[in-house]
């Protein structure tokens, strides 16, 4: 994406973090700075009364544990019974966070796993799978990954009943799915009640920083990646103060198996696949943004970093004023928003925005800075620094001493009676030509607009028809995307 379009391009969940009035000084390190032996024990004391009400928040209740159990052994029964009748070496697993005891209070979901032998063919898994899931959940419906698999609401939770294959070791997976398993077990030999309980309390701050979840549309931690870093580092508050002190690439290889090599700014090697990294799908901004609020959160201890808030959606006066405040030109496109899956739609809007903002610089039509919304309708906002552009433009040619190049420069534009030029500046021609577009909405509104890095089926809906709006016209989209717009005009880490 081009260098301009400098924020995140995914919606962040927002709070606003008590300050002192003075910001935390921080060491050369990194790191929180120290004090004096008084400040430590101080802060130690805050840190632990806060961790003491945080888990009040998050840990379930005993009724939660209770009614979810006995839900989850319910659903477990059921996939059993009519796995075995269709395949007698079928089992069954409640895999997940909820059957970890790693769960936060108020999550509902329950995820079910039906095992398969792996001399099954898939087509016959896929068959065997859906049976199943619809015995398992009468009311669920179909979606699909690498196969198919059943999805529905039981009594109030989110159950995934999901066909795999049993397999000896993670290495030999036939689909990702097949992982799965794997990971249970591993985290349930190591997970303890405590490192349960800093699980639950380290989702519950990865929830209220707004870097939780492996959808990519947030691009953040996942449970598995969570779990796994809770337990590396021998709890929450480990984890922090070892995250408040990363320099990206950070490195973790739980069983060293020490065998890959991977580019991204966080790898924890998964212990059950040597080939694939944990953290592969996590952002460099969500890795930032947990060390922010890790040093921000050991240096000034607040519960409400537990408590995610969305924004109260921008008033059009607001906007207004922002926009006379920055002086620059907010420019969108709006359309239909394609029927996907978030996981299929954000890298769609995410090539489109990185295609359409570099289509603007390339015209010379500065980006300032761009995101991208979806909702009904799907957005590419962006603020540019220069929105209009002389009716010519300059093209250097190349040095009048490299022959064949200089003369076929030349021979172009001699005789085009709207070209200044060719002239020389120093050892180059010159030529001043027509531009072809003077406004970043005349560029916006034509057939170029196509010609930019697009995803598929965004490309589509904008065949389809699609609005620009520029300057003041973008408080049209606060209607829809307000909260969004809030985000963007009053942004955090």
């Amino acid at each position: 994406m081009p260098a301009a379009c400098s924020i995140p391009f995914h919606a962040l969940l927002e709070y606003e973090y008590p300050m002192s009035e003075d910001e935390a000084e921080y060491d050369t390190e990194g790191g929180p700075s120290t004090g004096t032996a008084d400040d430590v024990a101080d802060r130690d004391q805050d840190l632990e009364r806060v961790i003491t009400a945080a888990r009040d928040r998050v840990d379930p209740s005993d009724d939660e544990r209770e009614r979810l159990r006995t839900i989850a052994d319910r659903l477990v029964d059921r996939a059993e019974a009519a796995a075995t009748d269709l395949c007698t070496d079928a089992d069954v697993l409640q895999v997940g966070s909820s059957a970890r005891g790693t769960w936060v209070s108020g999550d509902r979901d329950i995820d079910v796993f039906v095992r398969f032998p792996p001399d099954l063919d898939r087509e016959t898994l896929a068959s065997y799978g859906l049976e199943v899931g619809h015995a398992t959940v009468p009311d669920g419906h179909e979606e699909y990954a690498e196969h198919p698999y059943v999805k529905g609401e039981v009594e109030g939770f989110d159950v995934d009943v999901v066909p795999c294959f049993r397999l000896e070791s993670a290495t030999e997976i036939q689909s990702a799915v097949d992982r799965t398993p794997f990971h249970n077990q591993y985290l349930l030999d190591r997970l303890d009640d405590d490192l349960a309980a800093d699980v639950r309390l380290t989702k519950g701050f990865m929830k209220g920083i707004g870097a939780y979840g492996s959808d990519l549309r947030t691009r953040g931690f996942s449970g598995y990646l969570t779990e796994l870093l809770v337990c590396e580092y021998g709890g929450f508050r480990g984890l922090l103060e070892a995250a408040a002190n990363w320099k990206p690439p950070v490195e973790l290889d739980p069983e060293d198996h020490g065998q890959e090599t991977f580019s991204d700014p966080l790898v924890v090697i998964d212990p059950t696949d040597p080939e694939r990294n944990v953290a592969a799908v996590c952002s460099s901004e969500n890795v930032a943004r947990l060390q922010h609020y890790a040093r921000r959160f050991l240096e000034q201890p607040h519960p409400s970093v537990f408590d995610p808030r969305e924004p109260e959606p921008l008033s059009e006066s607001a906007l207004l004023d922002h926009l006379e405040r920055r002086a620059t030109t907010p420019i969108a496109v709006r359309f239909d928003a394609p029927d996907l899956v978030d996981d299929q739609l954000y890298p769609q809007l995410y090539k489109s925005l990185s295609g359409i903002t570099q289509g603007l610089d390339d015209r010379g039509f500065d980006v300032f800075r761009g995101t991208t919304y979806a909702n009904e309708t799907a957005v590419v906002f962006a603020e540019l620094a220069v929105a209009t552009r002389p009716a010519v433009e300059r093209h250097q040619g190349p040095p009048v001493d490299v022959k064949t190049h200089a003369e076929g420069f030349y021979n172009a534009y001699a005789d085009d009676d709207d070209t200044y030029g060719p002239f020389l500046e120093g050892s180059r021609y010159v030529a001043e030509r027509e531009r072809r577009f003077t406004s970043a909405r005349e560029f916006l509104e034509s057939d170029r607009l196509f010609d930019v890095g697009l995803g598929a089926h965004v490309e589509t809906a904008l065949e389809d028809g699609y609005e620009v709006f520029v300057g003041t016209e973008v408080t049209t989209l606060l209607e829809e995307f307000g909260g969004e717009l809030r985000r963007y005009f009053d942004p955090r880490p």
